[in-house]
């Protein structure tokens, strides 16, 4: 089973010291993510429908990407992102599978740069859903794209390739049957040609 991964507090300073010292601190302050629902390292329940994200400030007219994947590493359907006031990004999600999963997002940096974080959190059965911030309730998010029908088009190939096989079998059957009776058809030729050789004027 996975297990839920995630970065210390001595990490996260270790990571902005350096980033401050290399002089990318305002642009990664800026686009630095402040709080999110479901949030890294929580526990929520399937019913979970939005994913939120607020970050310190997004580059005004930019909209950041959403992503999330399940436990097996399969993408989860996610809705086009919303952004509202206050730099909260909304987007609407569907069958939380239950695991760890992992949401990733790409934002675009004053500095113009994209940057692609990702973080964890745990969907166990009879959790509560993830809360939804005020900014995102009532509010009419792009529905995720519908699942693709892995199984049912796996059974329906199966059933094609099962068919194929059967016609394929019934049509060497009906070669070999016609091969027999060709084969069977000479020699009672042949065998009628030689009882009236036997029975010919010498």
């Amino acid at each position: 089973m996975r297990r839920l991964r995630l970065l210390t507090a001595p990490v996260v300073a270790v990571a902005a010291c350096a980033l401050l010292a290399g002089g990318g601190g305002p642009a990664f302050a800026h686009t630095a993510l402040d709080t999110a629902s479901p949030a890294p390292g929580a526990k929520v329940g399937s019913g979970t429908k939005v994913i939120s994200l607020t970050f310190g400030q997004l580059l005004r007219g930019t909209v950041p990407k959403v992503s999330a994947a399940g436990p097996n590493g399969a993408a989860v359907p996610v809705g086009e992102p919303v952004v509202v006031p206050g730099s909260t990004v909304c987007a609407a999600v569907d069958g939380l599978p239950v695991g760890v999963d992992t949401i990733t997002y790409t934002v675009i940096a004053v500095d113009g740069d994209a940057q692609t974080n990702t973080f964890e959190f745990q969907v166990v059965p009879g959790a509560p859903a993830a809360g939804v911030p005020s900014g995102c309730r009532g509010r009419v998010l792009p529905a995720p794209p519908a699942r693709r029908p892995e199984r049912a088009s796996g059974f329906l190939d199966g059933r094609r390739a099962t068919a194929a096989a059967v016609s394929a079998a019934a049509a060497a059957v009906l070669v070999v049957t016609l091969s027999v009776a060709a084969v069977r058809r000479r020699r009672r030729r042949s065998v009628v040609a030689e009882k009236g050789s036997d029975f010919a004027p010498e």
